[in-house]
């Protein structure tokens, strides 16, 4: 991982949301997926920090972030990290989020779009139908399963890195945060910054959701012309040989991503 610059937190309701800044160049917010910010602020962090200036944000409850008393949703946690923007003096910045992070940086785009100069969305549905029905059960499970998950993770490797954190906590907050339905067509509509889709081959999201989050955000919609003229303002990469759960750890991540925000 690349040397760290700065580190902080910032209080925002009933919270402190961490944060630390990686590299330098043009402002990059990344955002992990849930439970384990690690996996998301490793290997992928120190490539991009290779070209910009990283602010690496934890979402409440998460790694070294404190929580609030409240229920979690995509929508609090835009805010809170616009919240830890503005207090950072960062008025636009490229995003890019996994999974969770995918869901917040959508959100972020959604409700303050003045912060948003483009987007690498990783494996995320815009609507509760584009998951597998198994992933839909799995997250409405997790309430009940809570507290034993979180006594393994408790005793795990990943409590001695972030050991401030409630796991039990994550674990009932992450699938209750996931019950309800929801559907952003509309507000992913109103994004105007060029947005980059990635997914896994075998993604847990559905090969036909994807084709449509694409058509929504104008592509696969007709040909591109000779000279390429006609091609919409954002892109679509669906990596080879990857999962939903091993798609951060893909080299081609990250050159794919590289290579759509220098552009």
């Amino acid at each position: 991982m690349s040397t760290t610059s700065n580190t902080g937190k910032v209080p925002v309701g009933g919270a402190e949301i961490y944060y630390e800044i990686h590299g330098d160049g043009p402002s990059l917010v990344l955002l992990h997926g849930g439970v384990n910010p690690s996996a998301t602020f490793g290997a992928p962090l120190a490539v991009m920090a290779k070209t910009h200036k990283v602010i690496a944000i934890h979402m409440r409850g998460h790694g070294f972030s404190t929580d609030g008393d409240g229920p979690w949703s995509s929508e609090l946690m835009a805010d809170d990290v616009a919240a830890v923007l503005r207090q950072l003096g960062i008025g636009k910045a490229r995003f890019m989020g996994y999974s969770l992070g995918a869901a917040v940086a959508l959100q972020v785009a959604i409700r303050h779009p003045e912060l948003v100069e483009k987007l690498v969305v990783v494996s995320v549905a815009f609507r509760t139908d584009g998951d597998f029905p198994e992933v839909r059960q799995a997250f409405a499970k997790m309430p009940d399963m809570a507290a034993a998950i979180g006594q393994q993770l408790a005793a795990s490797p990943l409590a001695q890195l972030y050991p401030g954190v409630d796991w039990e906590s994550v674990m009932r907050k992450s699938g209750e945060m996931n019950l309800p339905g929801h559907d952003w067509t509309e507000g992913i509509k109103t994004i105007k910054a060029p947005i980059l889709l990635v997914f896994a081959d075998a993604d847990s999201i559905r090969p036909e959701h994807m084709v449509e989050f694409w058509q929504l955000l104008g592509g696969g919609l007709h040909d591109a012309g000779l000279d390429g003229s006609q091609r919409p303002a954002g892109q679509l990469a669906i990596l080879p040989n990857t999962t939903h759960y091993s798609l951060i750890d893909s080299p081609l991540l990250t050159e794919v991503a590289t290579a759509f925000l220098m552009q």
